[in-house]
């Protein structure tokens, strides 16, 4: 805008001596000037926000048994495998639970032998006679009880086997490893379990946020026909990273959320992106770039023609008899070194580029030099 107002003073002069030139002798020289013909046309536009980069399911490493830690494999911040060990904790604790739960098991399934071969005597005797009904529904009983006890048993030996498996750590799923949240010796428990990270790289979110009074002005201009969204909203998106160099593949939008943030005034947005070289890590803060947006029948004016005055934003065009006039407009957002013009212009209008400061209106203009009018697709 500084150099809009550098341009106001000029022009402001020659409204002021253009009529005294006009009255005091025969018109001067025409003016030469450059100019921009106005043409109309379907313009993309894209949009810049900070993000930052989220796995698509980074997992937590936890310890599943109390005990102590004994042994970190990885190297950390590595690349490790699924099923890959990661840590080990003691086992003796645990094999010993093991082997008692076998003994138990062992007991318990001798008693329901026991507790079977009493049934099979009794029966043929209670149907005899020989031994009372009781005695029948006595021995039914501990033969379903001894029965149930090997079960219980059982269920304690694969607990046991559990647990004696839970002190080698693995991790689940591929990815880049994070550094070892506990020590070698530390005891490990319910409080004290979280042991590190693994993070898969492939695909890889990117988080950004849409503005209460950017969605408000998309829907506005949407609705006034000045931007097109694309088919079903399909929009692409690129990652610059920090050095200024754009992440080699596109991604797209796959989460919009429906509430808005309360806390920070936004809404949130996430794009998915294929990173099958691992470039992009949990964590990084990116810009990211929507593509898709689309101006339909956009006009495009250099920054330098668009000057401001008391009564708004205007520019200098030369009319059908090469005369500079005022026209005032409606500027819109930028697009690179040129704004978009909301109203005001059309086509074939021709809008003075070069030559501002020499030029007052109503002054004859010679064009000496147009311009072409097509402007580098929008970002903002």
């Amino acid at each position: 805008m500084g150099m809009h107002r550098l341009f106001i003073i000029p022009v402001a002069l020659g409204l002021l001596t253009s009529c005294g030139q006009e009255a005091a002798g025969p018109e001067a020289v025409p003016v030469r000037v450059s100019v921009i013909k106005i043409r109309p046309q379907d313009t993309p536009v894209t949009y810049e926000f900070v993000g930052q980069t989220e796995s698509a399911s980074q997992v937590q490493i936890v310890a599943r048994v109390s005990g102590f830690l004994d042994e970190m494999v990885y190297m950390e911040g590595s690349m490790v495998k699924a099923g890959d060990v990661l840590f080990r904790q003691d086992p003796k604790p645990f094999r010993a639970e093991l082997s008692a739960a076998k003994g138990a098991l062992s007991a318990q399934q001798a008693r329901l032998k026991v507790a079977r071969d009493n049934l099979a005597r009794v029966q043929p005797l209670v149907a005899l006679n020989a031994l009372a009904q009781k005695d029948l529904d006595d021995a039914i009983g501990m033969e379903q009880a001894a029965t149930a006890a090997v079960e219980i048993a059982k269920a304690d030996v694969e607990q046991a086997e559990l647990n004696l498996g839970y002190t080698t750590i693995r991790t689940p799923v591929s990815g880049a490893s994070s550094y070892a949240r506990v020590k070698v010796g530390s005891y490990l428990d319910a409080q004290n379990s979280l042991l590190t990270y693994v993070s898969p790289l492939d695909p890889m979110y990117v988080n950004f946020s849409l503005s209460e009074n950017q969605k408000l002005q998309f829907a506005t201009e949407r609705k006034a026909g000045r931007l097109r969204a694309p088919p079903i909203d399909q929009y692409k998106v690129q990652v610059i990273l920090a050095d200024g160099t754009i992440f080699e593949k596109e991604g797209l939008i796959t989460f919009a959320d429906a509430d808005f943030d309360q806390d920070t005034g936004t809404y949130r947005l996430r794009a998915t992106f294929p990173n099958p070289d691992g470039t992009l890590r949990q964590g990084q803060f990116v810009r990211v770039r929507v593509i898709g947006w689309v101006r339909p029948n956009a006009i495009l004016v250099p920054q330098k023609a668009v000057l401001q005055g008391a009564q708004g934003h205007f520019v200098i065009v030369v009319d059908k008899d090469n005369k500079a006039q005022i026209r005032p407009v409606e500027v819109g957002s930028w697009s690179g070194a040129d704004w978009f013009i909301n109203a005001g212009l059309s086509a074939g209008d021709a809008v003075i580029v070069e030559g501002l400061a020499l030029v007052s209106p109503g002054n004859s203009v010679e064009i000496v030099q147009p311009v072409a009018g097509a402007a580098a697709p929008a970002t903002r």
